[in-house]
């Protein structure tokens, strides 16, 4: 999948002013260095997936790559000055920029090979990636441009010396090298975390396919909306591009675990501790509990089927073993092949058509080796290009890249050994026999690691055991029975929110898994001082520093006059026996310790003691102002502990203090402009003790936009 070259580049110039010739057959250029550079020889051709034609050609040779690297430093680390939520926006708006244009992607998606509903998962799931992501970050991180990951971490006595860990992104870039199958998704989830990150990215694609990528990087480019040079494209081969990294820089692979083991054992990398993440392909399962119900076999023959089928079988996600109950393989067989059977595989043009070619001829030839091999451990009883007993629907499909569902049968897998390590990337899958779970979990732990597992099992049937069997081996357990099925993303679907890779074989890296993701582009660091120093350094006042106490009430403040640190000391209140009727009244919380004097007595607290709740209003209305005012509205809580009981007959005083300002941006210019301010809450009794601790949010005014 990737185009190794150990030898240093052969660069004709050492200045940046690439410029060429362009061949008569189509060339991709690498867009770097603000420029498109050209090569003039080496290159390889790709073909169409489905005519067999070669539609352009691919080629790095002569690119500079330290000015790449250098480039991406220079100008591209510019990303790392914006804020999360300039980063997030700005993703935002070139997603929707892309959205606007996906029809021209969907047409270059027509020489892969694929449907148009395969592509969607490359076209839209890529671009609804870049939403997500967007709206995660804007959503749960502050508007700052490093990230304070933690509370103040105390390491004195007195208070005066503590901690926190702070992300801040790394003084580098990120090289992206990505697999054929999903030339825009699979560079689309990487860079998304890479950017928000505040990091540049270099993305290397592979050849086939590496004209989809091609356009959607000259896309973003166009838009406007990234810096220049916090994206650059490199299109053939990576030459010497390691050997121009150090250590603060990331290098991420997706494609074969051979190749990946290649590129994880280079010299430099090592040398220089520079971290590589892999996702790589691996032989995924598919489980069919035991005394498995006809609903479930259904469910676990259409899982197996659309895993076989979409994007003809090219998925790292794709389900290669399939586990059934001995009694059962005969009836899954049976209904696998009667659904396979209807499948109709040739030009993606025709209407009639449901599955497409594979990428490339290479891949073919690949696909069909890889099954010969299998077929010496297991029997072949559908499809394959052995059997020839599937027609293709094309004008000439021997010059296509077509190679029909396979189903092949193993009722001895432990005896095998191929079957568990060999993976045709393709629309082939073996059905395995097994009798009884230490024997299931044994065959799929021969795997060696794998990115994700389906268990299809019956509502009421408790898989508790075998889930933490196999869990260890899989990055992602997908538990499907007919509760979950009806809105199931399915077993080969990676999301935004959660974990991308998997143990072992599967390369043992991490992609996507919603904000942590986002971490790995960062460097983590333990800052050590004064709390006055914290609330400094990380935009946010920590308990200790230093605050500001004047004669007008912090309501009365806009977003823009409010200073982090600034406090109100409340009056005080002292609780009653009537507070504790009356609230239980009013709320329905009759709860014994607040309400019954004798067992109260029996209690932990020995006494009748205030609702927590009651608390928390009524230290609102020690520091609530009623006037209106700047402040729109508290929409949330957050951290709410209750270290003390209050009891009837102690008083109460709140210490409210503007933690962190946040500005937002306006969804419409008829909102007035306001920012989110943090409020840190601490109530106290009679006696200086904490009692109960909390942050709120409010909405507040700001004077202009």
């Amino acid at each position: 999948m990737l185009e190794l070259d150990t030898q240093t580049a052969q660069t004709e110039s050492q200045a940046t002013d690439y410029s060429s010739v362009r061949p008569a057959l189509k060339t991709l250029s690498s867009l770097v260095c603000g420029q498109e550079f050209i090569a003039s020889q080496d290159f390889r051709p790709v073909q169409h997936a489905i005519t067999g034609e070669t539609i352009y050609q691919v080629s790095s040779f002569g690119l500079d790559t330290r000015a790449v690297v250098d480039y991406a430093k220079q100008h591209g680390a510019a990303i790392a000055a914006w804020t999360f939520h300039q980063r997030a926006n700005a993703l935002k708006q070139v997603a929707q920029y892309l959205l606007e244009r996906k029809e021209d992607f969907y047409e270059l998606a027509k020489a892969t090979g694929c449907t148009r509903k395969d592509a969607w998962i490359d076209v839209e799931g890529g671009i609804g990636t870049l939403f997500a992501y967007s709206s995660l970050v804007r959503r749960e991180l502050s508007d700052e441009t490093a990230w304070v990951e933690d509370s103040w971490i105390p390491l004195s006595k007195h208070g005066s010396f503590g901690a926190k860990h702070v992300l801040s992104p790394k003084a580098g870039v990120a090289v992206h090298i990505n697999a054929f199958n999903f030339p825009i998704w699979g560079i689309l989830e990487k860079i998304a975390p890479t950017l928000l990150a505040g990091v540049p990215c270099i993305v290397k694609p592979a050849t086939e396919g590496a004209e989809l990528t091609h356009a959607v990087v000259k896309a973003i480019h166009a838009s406007g909306y990234l810096p220049e040079g916090a994206l650059q494209l490199i299109c053939g081969q990576t030459y010497d591009l390691f050997e121009q990294l150090n250590p603060q820089d990331t290098v991420t692979f997706t494609g074969s675990a051979a190749t990946g083991q290649k590129l994880r054992a280079h010299p430099h990398l090592n040398q220089y501790s520079i971290p590589f993440s892999m996702e790589a392909d691996s032989v995924n399962s598919a489980i069919l509990t035991e005394q498995a119900s006809d609903t479930a076999i259904d469910l676990f023959v259409r899982e197996v089927f659309r895993e076989m089928t979409s994007k003809a079988g090219q998925k790292c996600t794709a389900i290669r073993r399939a586990f059934v109950p001995r009694e059962l393989l005969a009836t899954v067989q049976e209904r696998l092949i009667a659904k396979l059977q209807k499948v109709v595989v040739g030009n993606p043009e025709l209407d009639q058509v449901t599955m497409g070619a594979l990428a490339s001829l290479k891949q073919k030839q690949d696909v069909a080796a890889k099954v010969e091999q299998l077929s010496q451990e297991a029997q072949i009883v559908f499809g394959s290009h052995l059997r020839q007993d599937f027609s293709i629907q094309a004008d000439q499909p021997e010059l296509g890249a077509f190679y029909p569902p396979t189903v092949l049968v193993c009722e001895q897998p432990e005896q095998a050994s191929s079957l568990h390590q060999i993976e045709a990337f393709g629309p082939v899958v073996t059905l395995m026999a097994y009798d009884h779970l230490a024997q299931l979990a044994g065959l799929v732990a021969r795997g060696e690691g794998s990115l994700v597992a389906s268990v299809v099992r019956d509502c009421e049937q408790n898989i508790e055991q075998l889930i933490a069997k196999i869990a260890p081996w899989h990055g992602r357990v997908h538990v499907l029975d007919e509760e979950s099925a009806k809105e199931s993303t399915g077993h080969g679907s990676p999301l935004p929110h959660l974990v991308h890779g998997g143990p072992g074989r599967a390369g043992g890296g991490e992609e996507l898994g919603g904000l942590r993701a986002v971490k790995h582009y960062m460097q983590r660091t333990a800052i050590q001082g004064s709390p006055n120093a914290m609330t400094q350094i990380g935009h946010s006042w920590t308990a200790g520093a230093q605050v500001f106490e004047d004669r007008v009430h912090p309501f009365k403040k806009s977003f823009d006059e409010l200073r982090v640190g600034e406090r109100l000391l409340t009056a005080r209140r002292t609780v009653t026996e009537a507070d504790l009727v009356n609230f239980a009244c009013l709320s329905g919380d009759y709860f014994y310790a607040h309400m019954d004097k004798i067992a109260a007595a029996e209690s932990l607290f020995e006494e009748r003691v205030a609702h927590g709740y009651f608390v928390v209003s009524a230290a609102a209305g020690l520091f609530v102002d009623a006037a209106p005012g700047p402040v729109i509205a508290n929409y949330g809580m957050d951290n709410l502990r209750f270290v003390e009981p209050v009891k009837i007959g102690d008083t109460i005083q709140v210490e409210l203090t503007c933690k962190q300002k946040t500005p937002k941006q306006q969804r419409d210019p008829s909102q007035k402009p306001h920012g989110v301010v943090v409020w840190d809450i601490k109530v106290k009794n009679q006696h200086n003790e904490l009692v109960a601790t909390y942050d709120i949010l409010t909405l507040v005014e700001r004077g202009e936009a």
